[in-house]
């Protein structure tokens, strides 16, 4: 079974207390909905720098990354489809980019 990165762009904060509730127990009961895929629950993550060949930019790039999770899967189709229930699809200001974590 390969495994594979589900990297988190975008989403919102949420806006109260009572919110951030909801959200939080979204993602808890799709995470549970993955059961035993999940390698890696991941986090959110802070501001980012890119580094690159030219100096370090603050901004985190034009689509910056929000979090990560890490599961495993037969195909990358199958974890495609893993990805289409995360919480920060809803209301369109987030997407989940899947690639494959390659052995090496």
């Amino acid at each position: 079974m390969a495994k594979f990165v589900f990297a988190y762009h975008g989403g919102q904060m949420p806006e109260s207390p009572e919110e951030g509730q909801k959200v939080m127990a979204a993602w808890g009961a799709w995470m549970e909905s993955l059961g035993a895929a999940i390698v890696d629950p991941g986090n959110p993550v802070g501001m980012s720098k890119t580094v690159t060949s030219s100096g370090v930019e603050d901004n985190g790039g034009s689509n910056p990354l929000s979090g990560y999770t890490l599961v495993q899967a037969d195909t990358i189709e199958a974890a495609i489809e893993m990805a289409k229930g995360c919480p920060v699809l809803v209301g369109g200001h987030g997407s989940v980019e899947v690639a494959e974590a390659m052995d090496m």
